[in-house]
């Protein structure tokens, strides 16, 4: 308990960066040793100014004490950045929170499949029913939900993964106590019995506009790939989206209905190469081979359309003396016809010929560059020209002529 008070009197300094704190830890190793510091210490730390060391000689924990209380008064965990149950995946990124207070079970994150979902609080009826069907069934296969319970895109997030008897994890950019918005009260009150609530931000702490975008990186921080539901060009989804790769996380996107602003931002990271999301396989798919004890089950492959045909199923095996009849064959593409394939594509489509490659060969054998080799690739998916397997892997979906 009187390590945790050095803790919590770190985290709460007032005008003192996020940056800065780390540095101080880095250099002391321990925040008790920071506290018992002294000014000309201090100022051994790069960038450390005059108004920042004066504020570390605030020796007074009557704050801590406050927040001690509270948090026993709510029920609250406190984990610090160096107990064993913080997240290595959060640990690992740029600028990790120094503590976390925790209402409800919290999972080990680094051995779950957690996916981030996110999206505008403005999201259509379509987005909010997409995203509500896409988190029940990441849940129902075993994957940790991961969300930001803010109104539309967020709170079907966590609805759905509830209503899959799932776990899901909600990350907040205000104190436990403060309930924002209002209306999610009850989702709030489920996710804390069935799920776990993270902040940064002791009890008390108002749900500032400013506190949204720092707490994205938990977001994408604690999950393997983040999910856009739906997003306009200028969004806190979009900034998640920025963190997540920062981080070297995936991101996938539902895409959206061109022209509708909402879309806007989504549709541009789809054009910029993220993952297109269908259903959860689309995301699981990427981590089950790693996870395996993770995900419940596997998808059926359902047959895939091409040019309006639907692709026979593959004939069942039956015990017979006779061999087995051949899979059916693909729908053909005419490459010296009028195929309707940009260069790049056409590049890809050859490539991909008889044979499954990873998309980094790929940009490898073609010389295309990435941006635009990823720009073709979902273009192709769409088109059910191309599927794209676990580990990024790409194969034809077309006999080519």
């Amino acid at each position: 308990m009187a390590a945790l008070k050095f803790w919590l009197w770190l985290a709460n300094l007032p005008r003192i960066s996020s940056q800065m704190k780390l540095a101080l830890l880095g250099h002391f190793g321990e925040p008790e040793r920071i506290y018992y510091g002294d000014k000309e210490e201090y100022f051994l730390i790069k960038g450390m100014t005059r108004q920042a060391a004066d504020i570390l000689m605030d020796k007074t924990l009557d704050r801590t004490d406050q927040i001690l209380g509270d948090c026993d008064r709510l029920g609250l965990q406190i984990i610090t950045k160096q107990d064993t149950g913080y997240p290595d995946r959060l640990r690992n990124i740029f600028d990790p929170p120094l503590l976390l207070y925790v209402q409800g079970r919290m999972p080990l994150f680094d051995e779950e499949v957690a996916v981030a979902m996110v999206g505008t609080r403005q999201a259509s009826a379509y987005a909010l029913e997409q995203g509500e069907k896409l988190a029940y069934q990441m849940a129902g296969l075993g994957a940790v939900v991961v969300s930001g319970l803010a109104s539309g895109a967020d709170a079907a997030a966590h609805r759905g993964a509830l209503r899959a008897n799932g776990f899901t994890a909600a990350v907040i950019g205000g104190g436990h106590d403060v309930i924002y918005p209002r209306e999610n009260r009850g989702l709030y009150e489920d996710i804390a019995a069935r799920g776990v609530i993270l902040s940064e931000y002791p009890p008390g702490t108002e749900h500032m506009a400013g506190h949204f975008p720092v707490r994205n990186r938990i977001l994408s921080g604690l999950s393997l790939g983040v999910v856009v539901m739906e997003a306009p060009e200028r969004s806190g989804a979009l900034i998640t989206a920025n963190r997540a790769l920062d981080q070297g996380r995936d991101v996938f996107v539902i895409p959206g209905q061109v022209g509708d602003r909402r879309c806007a931002g989504s549709n541009l990271l789809l054009r910029d190469g993220a993952g297109v999301v269908t259903d959860a396989w689309d995301v699981l798919s990427h981590y089950a081979g790693q996870y395996p004890h993770k995900i419940r089950s596997l998808r059926r492959e359902e047959p895939r359309r091409f040019g309006g045909t639907p692709l026979p199923e593959k004939p069942e095996k039956k015990p017979a003396p006779k061999p087995e009849p051949e899979a059916p064959a693909l729908p053909l593409l005419d490459l010296a016809g009028d195929h309707g394939l940009t260069d790049d594509q056409l590049r890809i489509v050859k490539a991909l010929e008889g044979r499954t490659v990873q998309v980094d060969d790929l940009i490898e054998e073609t010389q295309i560059p990435t941006r635009r080799i990823l720009s073709a690739l979902t273009v192709l998916e769409l088109d059910r020209i191309v599927a794209q397997e676990s580990g990024k892997r790409f194969s034809l979906l077309v006999a080519l002529k």
